[in-house]
């Protein structure tokens, strides 16, 4: 179930919790096939609990297509794959319960089979509770560190992408008061060969430029307001630019976007999650992505969380899971490109192929 195959990627989309704004923003945004021109969607969730919403919104007049197996993909319509028991159980917008918890983990499980097994070109995962979630199986604080695990990545990137800013964090879902023992030399390096690594691979970018912001207020004020900046941060990005890697900074966060300084570079590295989101999403809430960069699988997902509050009322805006859609498919064609990039460069060096061969033998 390659791309080769169907032509064009096959998107796997988790239903997250469905008591949240994530089957709505779904709908929405694959309503009508509106989609399938440049992908072939599949939810995962419940046909049940999805055609109530849709009823709900007004969308009877299309229907969404039920599987059994990812082998019975329809390229012409949006496709599900009920993963659960057809139960009674009902929705109940704006409510945090059990089932729905275990109806996002379900979900995620038999994505992840699919994605794991080749039969998905990429993951898009809509929002989930990450109290409700809990479970045996899934002990995390968030999507990305479930994917880390399942592939064996210690250090994946949370990178937040748009049309204007991508932003990325050396420290994720970890407490405030934990940071700065967690930002070493080791791992700002670790992130920044992630960054441009996805730069370069999944978004084109043949030479990135990153911005990396300080830690502390006005960036340590040159060791007033704190060490960090003069005893790891800056080592750090010393040692990339010696490789020759167009990596700057460190900046006063406050400042950096508030001077729109970051329109001068590709991406912009933040030590800690809310000194990235925060400014990213007052920036490019409505169409920002969250990818995990690092990952040998492409996963996608739209920059908002369950918006309890306004679920069941259609208010959501889809814009964010559309686009996240959209980038899935962007990733997926730029990673075929740039294996097909590496292929040739192969090819046209006969030693380098040929020991290749031989080291593969």
């Amino acid at each position: 179930m390659s791309e080769s195959n169907l032509d064009k990627p096959v998107i796997g989309i988790t239903m997250g919790d469905y008591n949240g704004v994530g089957p709505e923003v779904i709908l929405k945004a694959l309503y009508n096939n509106q989609l399938n021109r440049i992908c072939i969607p599949v939810i995962y969730g419940s046909m049940r609990l999805l055609n109530r919403y849709r009823n709900q919104m007004d969308m009877k007049d299309w229907n969404l297509f039920g599987l059994q197996k990812i082998e019975q993909v329809n390229p012409k319509v949006t496709n599900v794959i009920t993963c659960w028991p057809n139960t009674d159980e009902d929705i109940q917008p704006g409510k945090v319960t059990p089932e729905a918890g275990k109806g996002a983990f379900e979900s995620l499980k038999r994505a992840m089979e699919d994605l794991k097994a080749g039969k998905l070109d990429a993951l898009v995962t809509a929002p989930i509770n990450k109290n409700n979630i809990q479970n045996d199986e899934f002990k995390f604080p968030g999507h990305t560190e479930y994917l880390a695990e399942a592939f064996d990545i210690k250090e994946p990137l949370m990178f937040m992408v748009s049309d204007v800013l991508r932003v990325g964090v050396v420290t994720g879902h970890v407490p405030l008061s934990e940071v700065a023992s967690q930002i070493t030399k080791e791992k700002i390096v670790v992130k920044l060969q992630a960054m441009l690594k996805s730069l370069r691979g999944d978004f084109g970018i043949r030479k990135p430029r990153i911005a990396v912001l300080g830690l502390n207020p006005h960036a340590g004020e040159n060791g007033l307001l704190g060490s960090e900046e003069e005893e790891t941060i800056t080592p750090a990005l010393k040692e990339l630019r010696n490789k020759g890697q167009l990596i700057y900074g460190p900046y006063p966060a406050d400042g950096f976007f508030a001077a729109q300084t970051y329109r001068k570079f590709d991406a912009v590295l933040a030590m800690y999650h809310d000194q990235g989101l925060s400014p990213f999403k007052t920036i490019a809430f409505s169409e920002g992505v969250n990818f995990t960069a690092g990952l040998p699988i492409v996963r996608t997902s739209p920059d908002h969380g369950t918006a309890y509050d306004i679920a069941g009322k259609n208010q959501a805006d889809e814009t964010s899971m559309r686009q996240a859609i959209y980038t899935a498919c962007d990733v997926v064609k730029h990673r075929k490109e740039q294996a097909e990039l590496e292929k040739n460069a192969l090819k046209k060096n006969p030693v380098v192929e040929k020991m290749t061969s031989q080291e593969e033998k």
